[in-house]
């Protein structure tokens, strides 16, 4: 696979890359644990307001780390807001919760069961998640990405020297900090997933943005909020825009791949077109239903001559897609029905070689711990294989 390399050196322990977008400041994380210490010295450093948000807020040494700093900020008379999903942190201690309330936090759980119970909707209330990660710190700089507050293999550390720390051993996962301008429509995109939390009216975005408008500068950083529903779902319109204007290569590495409709349709085109098309998931997963159903469109996906890969050893969360080595899509959002028409998504298409670059560095390093799926590989599985892939595919839009 023909990929550059970032030339953009690491500035800062735990980072990728550092890369200069558009009068932005980005920094690339690939290591929860490395994301966890530089997010904690943000909230330290906070004066005014943290708000964050996510779909798994956990239990473990790292989510009590910066409970307590949220506690602290809290208490220190800031505004301090946590919006997490009821669904997704069930198996968190309710203890954390209650101690970050008592502590000052503003605490609200997206679509918990007991309100789904009391709704006519109760289905949708249900199936609907809240799957974004964001993290405010006043007007100075925001998260965002593919990361929960959950330190897989709990490898958090109070110090970056460590020894003990096996960070191989971590989820590879892709998260930005982002300083610049542009953070307040971060900030917007919390207020309004806070106000849809809370059952509050929510003003109509501008017809560009909901049109999925992304200009003609050399570089740019855009943000979209994806779902709840057809009406509101910017997901698939996001990757169909990009994969149509889409002139060379497409990278596409997603932790869970099952693209429907459309967005199948744009990736099977883009290689009647002749463009070089690469499709990295992971060949471990944390939810092995979703893995079957990716698995019933590997022989239409490598028919058309997508190149796919399966990345080994390690659970491959990432999010991202990279078109003609200069468009960047990075978030919450996976290539999936859930994610393209059902959940809360968070989304950024940022355009910068350079950003692109350091995000196919990353897919480079993955490669190396990737095997090539052939048609082959395919003929292989067995009957059981193929019948659960099958029935896997068939409720897509429950996975």
């Amino acid at each position: 696979m023909d990929m550059p390399l970032a030339d953009n050196a690491v500035k800062t322990p735990g980072v990728v890359a550092c890369v200069e977008v558009a009068g932005h400041t980005l920094e690339l994380f690939t290591q929860s644990h490395l994301l966890f210490e530089a997010m904690l010295l943000d909230i330290a450093a906070a004066k005014e307001r943290v708000w964050l948000e996510t779909y798994i807020f956990s239990d473990d040494r790292a989510s009590y780390a910066i409970a307590d700093a949220l506690v602290r900020c809290a208490q220190a008379g800031m505004d301090v807001r946590l919006l997490y999903d009821a669904l997704g942190s069930q198996h968190t201690n309710p203890a954390i919760f209650e101690m970050l309330s008592s502590g000052g936090v503003q605490v609200h759980a997206y679509h918990r069961i007991k309100e789904a119970l009391h709704s006519i909707a109760a289905f949708i209330i249900l199936n609907r998640r809240d799957h974004r990660k964001l993290l405010v710190v006043d007007n100075r700089c925001a998260y965002f990405g593919g990361m929960n507050i959950n330190d897989h293999g709990h490898l958090f550390r109070a110090s970056p020297d460590d020894p003990s720390v096996d960070s191989a051993a971590a989820w590879r996962d892709m998260h930005i900090r982002m300083a610049g301008p542009q953070q307040v429509e971060v900030a917007l995109s919390f207020e309004r997933s806070w106000m849809h939390a809370k059952g509050r009216n929510m003003p109509l975005r501008p017809s560009g943005y909901r049109r999925v408008m992304l200009g003609e500068a050399h570089e740019s950083i855009h943000f979209y909020d994806a779902g709840p529903g057809l009406k509101f779902s910017r997901a698939p319109r996001v990757f169909r825009r990009l994969l149509r204007a889409a002139n060379q290569s497409v990278v596409i590495v997603m932790a869970y791949f099952i693209p429907v409709g459309r967005v199948m349709r744009e990736i099977i085109r883009a290689r009647k077109r002749n463009l070089h098309v690469h499709v990295l998931v992971p060949a471990m997963t944390d939810v092995p239903i979703a893995q079957y159903g990716a698995w019933y469109l590997y022989r239409k996906l490598l028919r058309a001559g997508v190149r796919l890969y399966e990345r080994k050893n390690r659970v491959m969360h990432t999010k991202a897609m990279v078109i003609d080595r200069q468009w960047t899509v990075v978030g919450s959002a996976n290539m999936d029905p859930r994610s393209l028409y059902i959940n809360l998504e968070f989304m950024a298409v940022i355009r910068s070689r350079a950003f692109a670059q350091a995000v196919i560095r990353v897919t480079r390093n993955e490669l190396r711990r990737s095997r090539r799926v052939r048609f082959s590989d395919c003929e292989k599985r067995t009957l059981k294989q193929r019948f659960l892939s099958t029935l896997a595919y068939s409720f897509r839009w429950w996975l």
